[in-house]
């Protein structure tokens, strides 16, 4: 039996993440977890589960929990809780669903302590992938992705060398808004932007899928985890959410990993690597009845968050620290009403374009440029 440690118990990825641990109890079993603000669906599923260790946001959030546990489950909160919950030494693998570049710090914990990683939080790669590359091969832990795309790269790639592979090539739905032109964008509002036609995510990454914000950033991802050029990695749009990526190689051979889009897939797979489950209650694909698959080559200038992703990437560096944080605080001022949807990319461009990039940027480094774009992108807002 696997077992599992849990960031971001409450969010998509985490409440699917138990759905497949709630299917395969003889398979996985959880040993820790942690939760954000969503107390009442957490104490559900500390109740449900009992794991051994939980974290949640606040010191406050922690005592009331201990009051509703029992004694011999310990409870922690902040920052050094979600160590403590990556880290669990009974835990065999840590999944990272957490939102945001909260998650760094305890994937480079869990990964010193051993675990494996199935890695659902972007921002871990994006701010620091050569750092957490880099530690990977130290203590010789996996980082198996679970986002669609990577999973399908993953699962196309199967141990192939780097040189029998041409490119990578990423899908992407292309959001709420793919059929309106930068003009028609003017003044859409949350609730639009809010309603992706393919997938039931989070507030957050939908707006980066609208903004294509989420490809620029599973771009860079892409790069750390399969080690290859951004010369080498492509993205093209997809509107079905079928083939959720593809894999080149040098003979013009290319392979696709189809599949109806249920995030518990490549969840389940990434648990369960290097074999496989059925996916209990999952759909099946049938492409007769979907009949018509198309694709469409990208407009960079109308989806400008991806070109700015590509180029932070090439730069490398600071610049995805930049483009991450920059993005976070723009997407959360667009969900509160305080900027338009196209102030979105404005905000992370003029983030970039202010900033000294750090070449070789140590963890220090990382975390103090996270903090003063926040800051600098706030003074812009204000």
């Amino acid at each position: 039996m696997k077992k599992i440690s849990l960031l971001g118990s409450t969010g998509s990825i985490g409440t699917q993440t138990l759905d497949v641990i709630r299917a395969h109890q003889n398979e996985f079993q959880l040993v820790s977890l942690s939760f954000g603000r969503n107390m009442e669906l957490g104490l559900q599923q500390v109740h449900e589960f009992k794991p051994e260790v939980v974290s949640v946001l606040t010191k406050d959030m922690a005592d009331k929990l201990k009051v509703e546990l029992p004694a011999n489950i310990k409870v922690y909160y902040g920052e050094e809780g979600l160590i403590e919950a990556a880290a669990f030494e009974k835990s065999d693998m840590l999944i990272n669903a957490v939102m945001g570049s909260v998650g760094l710090k305890p994937t480079l914990a869990a990964i010193e302590a051993g675990k494996d990683i199935g890695i659902a939080n972007k921002e871990t790669l994006v701010t620091a992938g050569h750092i957490v590359t880099e530690e990977a091969n130290k203590y010789g832990v996996k980082l198996i992705p679970v986002d669609s795309e990577h999973s399908a790269i993953y699962q196309c790639l199967h141990g192939d060398v780097e040189k029998e592979v041409r490119r990578l090539i990423l899908t992407a739905s292309g959001g709420s808004f793919r059929d309106k032109s930068l003009a028609e964008l003017e003044g859409v509002t949350v609730k639009e932007a809010l309603n992706h036609p393919n997938w039931n995510m989070g507030a957050k990454i939908t707006i980066d899928s609208a903004t294509m914000m989420n490809k620029g950033l599973e771009v860079i991802e892409a790069r750390w985890l399969f080690d290859m050029d951004y010369e080498q990695i492509d993205v093209i749009l997809h509107k079905e959410s079928i083939i959720h990526s593809m894999v080149e190689y040098i003979d013009g051979s290319v392979l696709a990993h189809l599949g109806t889009p249920d995030m518990r897939v490549p969840i389940q797979y990434a648990m369960s690597y290097p074999k496989r489950l059925d996916l209990h209650g999952g759909e099946k694909l049938n492409l007769w009845e979907v009949g018509t698959l198309h694709f469409e080559d990208p407009d960079l200038e109308r989806f400008r968050c991806l070109k700015l992703a590509f180029e932070a990437g090439k730069v490398g560096g600071t610049a995805p620290t930049v483009l991450n944080a920059a993005n976070e605080v723009a997407v959360d001022a667009f969900l509160n009403g305080k900027i338009p949807f196209l102030g979105i990319d404005h905000f992370v461009e003029k983030a970039l374009s202010s900033h000294s990039i750090i070449k070789a940027p140590s963890l220090n480094d990382i975390v103090m440029v996270d903090i003063e774009t926040r800051r600098k992108v706030q003074t812009y807002l204000n």
